[in-house]
């Protein structure tokens, strides 16, 4: 966008960035807009929008993904789930913690990270038990305790009872995960059998 828009203009244009995606920053809408982040702020107190975490809790708050899950029950979701289009794609969110860590460098865990891209797979599958079989993961650059991780994933290709399933996770809107997994989905009545 360019600098020379009115205010009412550039607010007008901030609110529908938030709608469309409340996971805007605002250096991300500072970068968008051609506007000091400080400008961006004032813009976004003055209409009483919030930051992006508390944006983020009320999305969560807002929705209830977790009760559309078939394969997984609410608590073995790592993070947490605030969308989901079951068969689809879904978005979670995960803050790290300094129990996370490991000690001498401060960096997260990798299991924390391939756990919330993992439950997430896994979730939008439309089947009561989905495994995952194949990963191909890539981890760009490390976390660290505090950061909120935003994992969006979706189906790529679904061919009988295989889906592959392609999940990128963020912080700071920055990739700092990809993983492409293939989820197996087990006919139910076969694994009671087995029982």
């Amino acid at each position: 966008m360019v600098r020379n828009i009115s205010k009412l203009e550039r607010q007008k244009g901030i609110k529908e960035y938030i709608l469309k995606d409340p996971f805007l920053s605002d250096k991300k809408l500072a970068e968008l807009f051609n506007f000091s982040v400080q400008t961006i702020r004032l813009d976004r107190l003055e209409m009483g929008i919030p930051e992006m975490r508390k944006r983020i809790v009320q999305v969560a708050k807002d929705t209830s993904s977790s009760d559309k899950v078939k394969s997984l029950s609410k608590e073995e979701i790592v993070g947490e789930l605030i969308d989901l289009e079951l068969g689809k794609n879904a978005i979670a969110i995960l803050k790290t913690t300094k129990d996370m860590v490991f000690n001498k460098t401060g960096i997260v865990r990798s299991h924390y990270i391939f756990s919330l891209a993992d439950s997430l797979a896994i979730s939008i599958i439309d089947a009561e038990v989905a495994l995952t079989g194949v990963a191909r993961l890539s981890y760009k650059k490390p976390v660290y305790a505090g950061q909120t991780l935003v994992a969006k994933a979706r189906i790529a290709r679904n061919k009988g009872n295989k889906y592959l399933v392609s999940v990128h996770v963020k912080t700071d809107q920055k990739e700092v995960f990809t993983g492409k997994l293939v989820i197996f989905t087990v006919d139910n009545n076969l694994k009671k059998e087995k029982n």
